[in-house]
């Protein structure tokens, strides 16, 4: 990777793989940014993968709402930072962070799950980035195709019909604002790294 690009890896869990395809479509929207690559992993992949992570400039983490907060594989996850990062310093300290997750219920709570994955990375000093869209299909001029049609702040949401499959589940709005979200944590992070690059330049 040359000195003018990012890696923005997309660390998540999927129950049933509805929040895969939101993971899918985070991953397009970094990779619509010139000059940033993605780097899609499963939690279980992540936890064999440390170095990768640490060498990214951003992290983008994603879970399915269960019980009103983020899956017990993404928390097994996050556990295991304690010791794999941790525990060798701030590793990921002053990298850029954001937030995904999915439900079956249009609220289902998804804010209890958002906020512990800002939590988290806040724990290991990463800087949070937000979704930076209004809330949409909140009159009469709103549709069920607006971006953020779940009207979310601190991350993307979704939501799965508990009766559809990945296949058209979540919908295709929702995978706009997923992607959305790549394109903002690609471009932010960009801007970050050129920021940190001139300030080394200057010093």
């Amino acid at each position: 990777m040359n000195r003018s690009s990012i890696r923005v890896a997309i660390v998540y869990h999927s129950g049933y793989g509805h929040t895969e395809r939101q993971a899918r479509a985070v991953k397009e929207g970094v990779e619509q940014v010139h000059g940033a690559e993605a780097l899609l992993l499963t939690v279980e992949d992540a936890q064999m993968r440390w170095d990768d992570l640490s060498a990214a400039e951003a992290i983008v983490f994603g879970a399915p709402t269960y019980m009103g907060g983020p899956s017990a594989a993404f928390k097994a996850f996050q556990d295991a930072t304690s010791k794999a990062v941790m525990a060798k310093g701030f590793a990921w300290k002053d990298k850029i962070a954001a937030g995904f997750t999915n439900s079956g219920a249009r609220s289902g709570d998804k804010l209890a799950t958002l906020i512990q994955i800002a939590l988290f990375a806040a724990q290991h000093g990463m800087h949070w980035v937000n979704l930076a869209l209004p809330p949409a299909n909140n009159s009469t001029t709103g549709s069920e195709e607006d971006l953020n049609r779940l009207g979310f702040w601190l991350g993307a949401g979704a939501q799965s019909n508990t009766d559809q499959g990945p296949d058209l589940a979540p919908p295709e709005a929702d995978l706009a604002t997923a992607r959305h979200l790549g394109r903002r944590v690609a471009e932010a992070t960009l801007q970050f790294a050129l920021g940190r690059t001139a300030r080394g330049r200057a010093a």
